[in-house]
């Protein structure tokens, strides 16, 4: 009996409750993980901390603490809009901590790990970035790179990986370094076992599939600790595709209920080797559409990818829900029926939406371009301009409009706002012919 309690306070510990953790000003925390007979234990100045995060480039800190969360990740120490000090300095206000990306260049985009003058202009600019940052209280660790497997042929990366932990241990005793893999294999696994010695812990990003990574653990025989680094909507290259080959966006309501179900079946359930997770993405980016993986609109608005976060960081719903969709049709057609419309053609969209609270919803409609704007690996793309919708009629939930005069691929996006902070999003992509 005793057993079974203290079990059930350890889980309260780590899924319940709010970390008690102490940040010193001007002090580095003290990172490090204990293993008790197999189960990792990440540990922030001798106290336990289980990763309750987000990758954050450009978002809300502020939201992001109010929502519960203890930590986000970045990809760079610079991203553009603030230095990695005023990122951590934000973060240390709001009682956050960072896992700090280091932009490790890649073979897809040019670099050649053979080239020893460029590979050491890499190694010391890597080195500067830490000195300045390695002293900072709300340093939680270091993730050298990210996605480094995707098509890359050559496997001395690996070994300069390795040489970069081994730098920042070295002049950084007090943080741990990791590094991103693009899903999980053995070849992986058993190269970073082989080659990466000195890293302390293996970070996998994974989407429509993360509800097998625990077996998948144990498949590749990865003992030591993890952390789920990525996690979110359904890939673009995992939905099915319209007969152009345009893929099929899941709307934020189906997007908020696979968040749950991937969270509690890929990250929750393996409470011995993983350490938490970052889900992906605190904030809005265009990614095939602008409203893929953003767990808010462009506007700042939130989804309900929000609310199921707040749920698995506190155990209970917030007080106001976003507004969930029952059903989008296009002349009565799903997004998976390949809506193909004529040119000056008068169409009639449906969206049905229910609210938590009854709060009454406010509609917006958009038509862009399918975006031919793509580029691999998550960095940041153009939207389309959107089109001039030419509006026949429009009555709460429904739009009756004409097609575009012009032949192409499109979406119709529809925005549902319960004026109190939420959104429910929806599109369905179309062809004119």
């Amino acid at each position: 009996m005793k057993n079974q309690y203290l079990v059930l306070v350890l889980f309260l510990f780590f899924f319940g409750c709010k970390s008690n953790l102490k940040l010193v000003k001007n002090r580095p925390a003290k990172v490090a993980i204990v293993n008790s007979n197999g189960k990792y234990t990440l540990l922030v100045n001798n106290e336990p901390f289980y990763i309750k995060g987000a990758g954050l480039s450009y978002g809300d800190i502020s939201k992001l603490a109010k929502n519960n969360a203890n930590s986000f990740r970045t990809w760079t120490t610079n991203n553009g809009v603030k230095s990695g000090k005023e990122v951590l300095d934000e973060a240390y206000e709001n009682g956050l901590m960072v896992a700090m990306g280091i932009n490790l260049a890649k073979e897809r985009h040019g670099f050649d790990y053979n080239n020893k003058l460029a590979v050491k202009k890499q190694y010391e600019g890597i080195k500067k970035e830490v000195l300045e940052l390695k002293d900072h209280p709300a340093l939680l660790l270091w993730v050298i790179g990210n996605e480094l497997n995707l098509k890359y042929t050559n496997i001395v990366m690996w070994d300069e990986l390795n040489n970069i932990s081994k730098m920042i241990h070295k002049i950084d005793p007090n943080h741990l370094t990791t590094t991103t893999l693009a899903g999980i294999s053995q070849k992986e696994v058993t190269l970073i076992q082989e080659k990466c010695t000195d890293l302390d812990i293996l970070s996998i990003q994974m989407y429509g599939n993360l509800e097998n990574l625990p077996q998948l653990i144990k498949k590749f025989d990865w003992k030591g600790p993890y952390i789920v680094s990525e996690w979110g909507a359904t890939g673009h290259w995992q939905v099915p595709k319209t007969k152009w080959g345009a893929p099929i966006e899941e709307n934020s309501s189906v997007k908020a209920s696979k968040y749950l179900k991937r969270y509690n079946y890929g990250i929750k359930k393996d409470t011995l080797q993983c350490l938490g997770s970052y889900v992906f993405l605190w904030g809005q980016k265009q990614e095939r559409t602008p409203t893929w993986y953003g767990m808010f609109t462009e506007d700042g608005i939130e989804t309900a990818s929000v609310d199921v976060m707040h749920y698995i960081w506190n155990n209970q719903w917030p007080k106001n829900r976003a507004p969930k969709v029952i059903s989008f049709t296009l002349n009565e057609k799903t997004a998976y029926q390949n809506s193909i419309l004529k040119k000056g053609a008068i169409n009639r969209a449906t969206i049905l939406i229910e609210d938590f609270e009854n709060d009454s919803i406010s509609y917006r409609w958009e038509i862009l371009p399918e975006s031919k704007n793509i580029k691999p690996g998550g960095y940041r793309e153009e939207k389309p301009n959107a089109l001039i919708i030419e509006c026949v009629s429009q009555e709460n939930n429904q739009l009756v409009f004409k097609s575009p005069d012009s032949k192409g691929e499109y979406r119709l996006f529809v925005y549902g706002n319960d004026n109190h902070g939420h959104m429910a999003t929806a599109n369905i992509p179309f062809k004119v012919q």
